[in-house]
């Protein structure tokens, strides 16, 4: 008699490597520079209605997320019903895969993007289908649409690509949007839209509306600075957000995270600011690391990528030494969120060390 066995396939599922916290060092403040957080404290107001939510902590929250719904439904000018709410935008894209994709159907993604797209495939019992990313970071997405099979159900495109940081323009995913067939599933993983300052930005809103395959995804974990409370949104046609609340996890999000979105919400003013500031001090750090000799992909999201090869593992020790942690990708790369001004300040003089 053998004991209870998964199925094959969870055997399969790789890890999910999460953001390392930085080493404390004596006499040294150290940051956190891997996971991509947003280093500014709660919008305001926002902790008081957290603090609101929790007095009810002995409640299950509002499995309808109705508030929220609603709030989200105002603030884009979409109906109720093409939205669905989940645990971060990693839990739509479990919800997605789960939904649409049978043991074996494909999924076509970029790679290297969002770690967590191969483990939700995997655990669907999904064959990845990974197409490379060109050589500066950006979307292949000829080569994405020419990878479309019979057996492809749903296609991600990441915009900005994490971990490699160029976005789509409007105009490339117009075109490619023309070559997916209309039973393929779209989607628009848009968790860092709000730094995006191109001159052909996706509109994602747009692009939802005149068509029923596409489905964007967003997050309030980056921007908005609620990382820690795990909510995300997905905006599609009626059919498709039904379908992803129908296998969402009950009372996934919880009391305070519901709380914490429609108050964030409500201060779009105050976000946009923080936004401007990030994006400000994104440029002032590639400026810096482009004069310090490293050719650094465009940077659309809250964070840098530099292309490292073997040398990947020593950069990450030297930047910790230097009291920032960064996310190293093994032979590949290494990913450093847009931080504080001094870890900013810290990361460049790393580089410039190391490029030496």
């Amino acid at each position: 008699m053998t004991s209870p066995q998964p199925r094959p396939n969870v055997a399969e599922i790789p890890p999910y490597v999460a953001g390392k916290p930085p080493t404390v060092r004596p006499g040294m403040t150290s940051y956190k520079l891997s996971s991509n957080e947003n280093p500014y404290p709660p919008l305001p107001g926002v902790v008081e209605a957290v603090q609101a939510g929790v007095a009810a902590m002995n409640r299950y929250p509002d499995m309808g997320a109705v508030a929220l719904y609603e709030a989200l439904a105002q603030r884009f000018g979409v109906p109720v019903e093409h939205l669905s709410v989940a645990t971060g935008s990693v839990g739509l894209i479990y919800q997605l895969v789960q939904a649409f994709c049978d043991p074996g159907d494909e999924v076509v993604f970029a790679w290297r993007s969002f770690e967590a797209y191969p483990i939700a495939v995997t655990a669907a019992a999904a064959t990845a289908v990974k197409v490379p990313v060109t050589a500066d970071g950006r979307h292949d997405l000829d080569a994405m649409a020419a990878a479309i099979t019979e057996r492809t159900k749903v296609v991600l495109v990441c915009t900005p690509n994490n971990p490699t940081g160029p976005a789509v323009t409007q105009t490339e995913l117009d075109g490619f949007l023309a070559k997916v067939p209309p039973h393929v599933l779209v989607v628009v993983d848009e968790a860092y839209v709000e730094f995006v300052r191109t001159s052909d930005p996706v509109d994602g809103l747009a692009t939802y509306r005149g068509r029923d395959n596409v489905v964007l995804t967003r997050t309030f974990s980056k921007a908005y600075g609620l990382a820690g409370f795990r909510v995300g949104y997905a905006v599609a046609p009626a059919p498709i957000a039904a379908a992803l609340r129908a296998v969402s996890l009950p009372f996934g999000v919880s009391t305070v995270a519901q709380a914490a979105a429609i108050a964030s919400l409500e201060r779009q003013d105050e976000l946009l600011e923080r936004v401007e500031a990030l994006v400000a001090e994104r440029a002032r750090v590639v400026e810096g690391l482009r004069a310090a000799g490293w050719d650094v992909p465009e940077a659309q999201g809250n964070f840098v990528w530099f292309e490292l090869g073997d040398r990947t593992l020593d950069f990450a020790a030297a930047a910790d030494e230097a009291g920032i942690v960064v996310r190293p990708f093994a032979g590949e790369g290494a990913r450093v969120s847009i931080g504080e001004t001094e870890a900013n300040d810290r990361l460049i003089a790393v580089a410039a060390a190391f490029a030496r």
